[in-house]
């Protein structure tokens, strides 16, 4: 089974040497010592969300700390493409799952999209804790899922926005009336890309239109309709098994 990994601050891992000694504190610490009660001699991986992971062993172990031993690192390179998941505002935390699935698949990024027919609203200090929230929940996901990165949590947009982010990007809609499936656009060369995932309402025909203006593509999954929360993971799945996964 793989090391468990812990989070640091970003930053701390620069310049970071074999043999180095590194303490693991705060409540990655706190956890690591009095949930997962990791012991000394056993190995843990380190990582600051910028994509150096430091492989570690335990040298002493407290109650709200670990004293580690470096043992390697590795800097690990940003893969293309880079996948942008617009996510769009969904009840009953379906947004907050989709996220969370698309950490673990491996995007780089999650924008929150205030779509028309949102049930959900992104309004003042509500707002703000939201999008904490957001933040807290790819954390989590990245540090469960073994990961180097900790995707970006984009700043909310509504259709103005969606528009000029798809402006000059590749930018794919799923749409159940689209003809054309995900699994059959050519993706060689593509560099970054951006998934657009409507509401439990779905997306608006002015949104569609402002998107296809704007030279997004609309396309379709399959067959069946899929929840907010599943749709864009199963996109992601789709992009990194003709893209990323198929290298490995």
């Amino acid at each position: 089974m793989t090391a468990a990994l812990f989070l640091i601050d970003a930053g701390r891992l620069d310049g970071v040497t074999d043999g180095a000694p590194l303490v693991l504190d705060g409540p990655e610490g706190r956890h690591a010592a009095t949930v997962k009660r990791i012991e000394p001699g056993e190995t843990v991986l380190v990582a600051d969300g910028s994509g150096t992971v430091a492989q570690c062993t335990v040298a002493a172990a407290y109650k709200d700390r670990l004293d580690l031993v470096v043992v390697s690192t590795e800097q690990q390179t940003p893969q293309l493409p880079r996948v942008i998941l617009v996510q769009a505002l969904a009840k009953g935390d379906r947004d907050d799952q989709a996220i969370e699935a698309a950490t673990e698949l491996g995007v780089d990024e999650v924008v929150p999209w205030q779509a028309e027919r949102s049930i959900v609203q992104w309004k003042g200090e509500r707002g703000a804790k939201a999008a904490r929230k957001w933040e807290l929940v790819v954390r989590a996901a990245a540090k469960q899922s073994r990961r180097a990165t900790v995707p970006v949590v984009g700043p909310l947009l509504d259709r103005r926005g969606l528009a000029g982010l798809a402006n000059g990007r590749t930018v794919f809609v799923l749409h159940e009336d689209a003809t054309t499936a995900l699994a059959d656009v050519d993706l060689a060369g593509v560099e970054e890309l951006a998934i657009v995932v409507g509401p439990e309402g779905g997306i608006s025909p002015a949104e569609l239109s402002v998107l296809e203006d704007a030279g997004a593509r609309i396309v379709r999954l399959g067959p069946h309709v899929l929840r907010s929360s599943s749709a864009g993971p199963a996109a992601l799945a789709v992009v990194m098994s003709g893209t990323r996964w198929a290298h490995h």
